[in-house]
């Protein structure tokens, strides 16, 4: 790139930062539970036909109010009893569950009468109450917690309710418990959730664009020791992360748990990039040439090496796209067009830079310059001294590595972005203890063909079953069904015997069969559609991970397989818990799949360099060790599969790659200058073995910046990163040489065969 050009290109980069400045759309932050459930899954497409019948699993507020002395305690009980009734009047509030509202059905031959459940207007009326529901499953451990240390609101809210609504609604509800001065009190639910999510990404996103901003400033000042060492770096990087997050916002996209990463990621990819260049510019002038002559050569030599690195970049976030998990779909694509962005601020404004800013002193120059030379020349000279014994060591490793890694676990959990010690963690954890779980369990049951609907006696028997299964796999709370309807009028007739609380006789439920339709009317949550022939069975699990999950929804399969008759009742397993589970087992194979893509193009890319498929597949070996050996560390420090681990796979190998390609591209300029395979190994290294050192150094302190976050995602992202850039290094600067060696005569033919026929084309020119 000549001087008049780089005017061009200046131009171009200031007429689309004016472009982006007059659309800036403002910062939008968002966390949707459901961006991490799979798309184009028919699971998916169930679950949401099925809410649209009966209600969005996941759309209430737990709440639990606590008192010192036991919740059996008259005034206690008033002043929860204030603060539910005011509770339902909270607009978005659609209804408030729980034992101060409970009514008792009791039949007898004059009819049916309604008494409260809890009855405190006196001493004896509490105390037999209490005495009562202790003795009551339907109640302990469901509403009341088991030590009756406190007692549950399930609070029900607006369906589909967004964020900014939630955020308002629960803030309202917040302020109430306030209000109350209640001994203390825990919630857990959605509308929580997504505000505290939210918060903790505005904080993770302003943290780490600052600390980014701190650390490439130290990095610059560090290598060049100059002013426009630091400030012209850091321009272009900031220059190139707000075209990305312009193009983000502009496009519709919100920042989420994933996207906050992308300040640091660009940042040390974009200086990276620029090392490699500044790099080889630096050696040009060492070497006595003019600063046009270096700036030009600088660009023609590394233009298409760090456009096929960005490229390659690029394409490992995109195949995250291949998970079809929205989040990770949107975090891949908006941070491989940002890798691009990077790339076209480094090109459209580095180039007039350096033509019209000072160089650094060459002092400096020589110094660094011969120290580098000594410990490359060193390191190569041992390296092919050692050939047969390196390439042993890494086959060796990498299969044990590859062992080790297939023994790595897919788990994961609902919350696994907070931090330990996260009061939104503890409060869902104190549900999980307390009432049976936090996390919601839903299963479609279903009249057979032989059953006439789920009231059917015979089809009551298969859901008992069901229900017994589910409560001991599950270790559920209590459940919810079409048969709870009948259990309670059961008890009804007895005059609210507990041990009354189960399905009745066939000819007792004969006789009751009118009273079943009367009080199912009145049901507080729908459990059954109109027709009776499809209902739910719903109830709350403890969040204990998807491998158990996993487990459990296999056994239920076989259960209901071998022991329910598919003729009387269908079962399906449904839910946005299960859909969360399917989705930590589904994201692992398909980022393996994408990165399978991912190889696929890069092969092609080094083929296309050397027109061999066999060079293509030796610089894919390299590429493969980085991706391993991370797999061997997660078994060895006991780190999970999951869609917050799975990531790194794409992520480790889109940047590692960039360090084959500049090797290759570097060796592929010094053979057509002439020089043989061994030769042109030798300069490679004095050359591009530097700028991979320090463009790794770079990556590895951009990516440690991830460590100091408190959502894991970033946390994992920065080590496991980090580990893999190094492993890479390592694989890049030790095993691929040794591994093009033995091809040197193909490879030689290849680059003389290609130098001919430049020649011959150059003559016909002529």
């Amino acid at each position: 790139m000549n001087r008049k050009n780089s005017m061009w290109a200046l131009g171009f980069a200031g007429l689309l930062t004016l472009f982006f400045i007059l659309t800036w759309q403002g910062v939008r932050f968002n966390y949707d539970f459901e961006n991490f459930f799979q798309h184009d899954d028919p699971e998916l497409d169930f679950y949401q036909e099925y809410r649209e019948v009966f209600q969005n699993d996941n759309d209430y507020l737990l709440i639990a109010i606590e008192n010192n002395t036991g919740v059996f305690d008259s005034a206690f009980l008033t002043k929860s009893l204030a603060f539910e009734n005011e509770l339902k009047q909270v607009d978005g509030v659609v209804e408030v569950v729980s034992v101060l509202n409970q009514k008792e059905p009791i039949i007898s031959p004059f009819g049916v009468n309604y008494r409260p459940l809890l009855d405190w207007f006196s001493k004896e009326s509490l105390a037999g109450s209490a005495q009562k529901i202790k003795k009551d499953k339907q109640w302990m451990g469901n509403l009341i917690a088991d030590d009756s240390s406190s007692l549950l609101l399930l609070v029900q809210n607006e369906q589909m309710i967004g964020k900014e609504r939630g955020d308002t609604l629960y803030a309202s509800i917040e302020s109430k418990l306030q209000a109350y001065h209640f001994d203390a009190f825990k919630t857990a639910g959605k509308i929580k959730a997504q505000g505290a999510f939210v918060n903790l990404l505005q904080q993770e996103f302003a943290f780490f664009l600052s600390f980014a901003i701190v650390g490439v400033l130290l990095l610059l000042w560090m290598m060049y020791r100059s002013w426009w060492g630091v400030v012209l770096p850091f321009i272009i990087i900031v220059t190139g992360i707000f075209w990305s997050l312009s193009f983000l916002l502009l496009t519709g996209g919100e920042l989420d748990v994933m996207s906050v990463m992308q300040p640091p990621i660009l940042m040390v990819i974009g200086l990276s990039g620029m090392v490699h260049v500044v790099n080889h510019y630096q050696t040009a002038l060492v070497a006595s040439e003019s600063k046009d002559k270096a700036i030009f050569g600088a660009f023609k030599t590394l233009g298409l090496a760090v456009f096929l690195t960005a490229l390659t970049t690029s394409l490992g976030f995109v195949s995250l796209y291949f998970t079809n998990v929205p989040s990770l779909m949107w975090f891949g694509l908006y941070t491989g067009c940002g890798v691009m962005f990077m790339f076209l601020a480094l090109f459209s404004i580095l180039p007039f830079a350096l033509y019209h800013l000072p160089s650094l002193p060459s002092s400096n120059r020589e110094v660094w310059a011969s120290r580098w030379n000594k410990f490359l020349k060193l390191l190569f000279h041992n390296i092919t001294a050692h050939r047969k014994a390196i390439s042993l060591s890494f086959i060796v490793v990498t299969l044990l590595a590859g062992y080790f890694m297939s023994q790595v676990k897919t788990n994961g959990y609902i919350l696994d972005n907070l931090p330990e010690g996260h009061s939104l963690l503890e409060d869902f954890q104190f549900f999980d203890q307390q009432y049976g779980g936090s996390k919601p369990l839903e299963i479609q049951i279903q009249a057979g063909s032989v059953g006439q609907d789920l009231f059917d006696y015979r089809v009551l028997k298969e859901i008992e079953k069901l229900e017994d299964f589910v409560r001991e796999n599950y270790n559920t709370g209590f459940i919810m069904s079409p048969l709870t309807a009948v259990k309670a009028v059961n008890k009804a007739q007895n005059r609210g015997n507990p041990k009354a609380f189960v399905l009745p006789s066939a000819l007792s439920y004969e006789r009751m069969q009118p009273l079943v339709d009367k009080m199912g009317q009145s049901q507080n949550i729908k459990l059954w559609t109109t027709d009776k022939t499809i209902g739910r069975l719903s109830s709350k699990t403890a969040d204990n991970g998807s491998l158990l999950g996993k487990r459990q929804h296999q056994k239920l399969d076989e259960f209901v397989e071998s022991n329910i008759d598919k003729e009387l009742l269908k079962v399906r397993l449904t839910g946005t818990s299960f859909l969360i589970d399917k989705s930590h087992e589904l994201v692992t194979y398909k980022v393996f799949s994408g990165l399978g893509f991912a190889f696929l193009l890069v092969g092609i890319i080094v083929g296309f360099l050397f027109r061999s498929w066999r060079v293509s597949l030796l610089v894919i070996l390299p590429n493969i060790v980085p991706l391993v050996w991370i797999g061997c560390v997660m078994y060895w420090f006991g780190i999970d599969f999951k869609l917050s681990t799975s990531i790194v796979f794409a992520i480790a190998f889109g940047i590692a790659v960039d360090d084959s390609i500049h090797f290759m591209t570097n060796l592929r300029m010094q053979m057509k200058e002439g020089h043989s395979l061994l030769k042109a190994l030798f300069l490679t290294y004095l050359t591009t073995g530097k700028a991979i050192i320090l463009t790794t150094l770079i990556l590895i302190s951009g990516f440690v910046m991830l460590t100091f976050s408190t959502l894991e995602i970033p946390w994992f992202t920065g080590v496991l990163v980090s580990l893999s850039l190094l492993f890479a290094v390592l694989a890049d600067l030790l095993w691929l040489p040794v591994l093009l060696i033995p091809f040197k005569k193909v490879i030689e033919r290849k680059i003389n065969h290609r130098n001919s026929l430049d020649r011959d084309k150059q003559t016909q020119l002529k």
